[in-house]
């Protein structure tokens, strides 16, 4: 097995074990008087988990992508990536912390959603170097590199992960809802772009057949 297929296999894995642990942090509710009241009672952990393992997919799906613009890796492309996947492993747990102290409330609620946002932060950045270190050593040939607008909105992610942060310092529910609404923006926007790659042209408009004139008298072919 090469050095590519071997980074490949080895970044799958953890973030197979990064997903899959996200659902261990989803709490059974106490027994109560009423079994739904206690499931609605757990929407913290419910959003939370569903944003962090979108996010999860996202990132997975754009690590993908540039492993498979590789033409060949290094030294330094590896240990890079190690960095990455440190990031991407340590997901679970500021979910968890976000979840937690949504549902008791109080200050350190603004705490856990700023924290959360930090984690991601910290891993786009390693990503994003991740991806640059790839063109500045030639590693991903010239025809297969982002084109600028790819980059432009990867940055987008970067800066609302920022925005987010921001926001969850005054409140922590709309910082999650920033960071869910993002979750599924990139889950929907390349949904729709290749949906709209695949759709037919439409018809131009053809004229109306134009009739003959009437011959006039004086046509010599009557």
């Amino acid at each position: 097995m090469g050095s590519k297929a071997r980074t490949e296999a080895f970044s799958d894995g953890i973030f197979a074990i990064a997903a899959t642990l996200l659902v261990l942090d989803l709490a059974v509710p106490k027994p109560g008087p009423s079994l739904l009241a206690g499931l609605l009672q757990e929407w913290p952990a419910y959003a939370a988990y569903a944003t962090s393992f979108l996010t999860i997919g996202i990132i997975w799906v754009n690590h993908h992508a540039v492993l498979e613009r590789l033409e060949r890796v290094d030294r330094g492309l590896l240990f890079l990536n190690v960095v990455f996947l440190l990031f991407v492993a340590l997901i679970p747990f500021p979910t968890k912390v976000l979840a937690q102290y949504l549902q008791s409330g109080g200050d350190y609620a603004h705490v856990a959603a700023a924290a959360y946002g930090v984690a991601m932060i910290l891993m786009g950045i390693s990503f994003s170097i991740l991806n640059y270190y790839s063109m500045a050593r030639g590693l991903i040939p010239v025809q297969r590199r982002l084109t600028l607008w790819q980059q432009v909105r990867y940055s987008i992610g970067l800066l609302m992960y920022a925005v987010g942060t921001a926001v969850s310092l005054l409140d922590a529910r709309a910082g999650l809802l920033i960071y869910a609404g993002m979750a599924f923006y990139y889950v929907i926007e390349p949904l729709l772009a290749a949906r709209q790659a695949v759709l037919p042209a439409s018809p131009k408009p053809t004229s109306p057949p134009v009739p003959p004139a009437p011959a006039s008298a004086s046509d010599p072919r009557r």
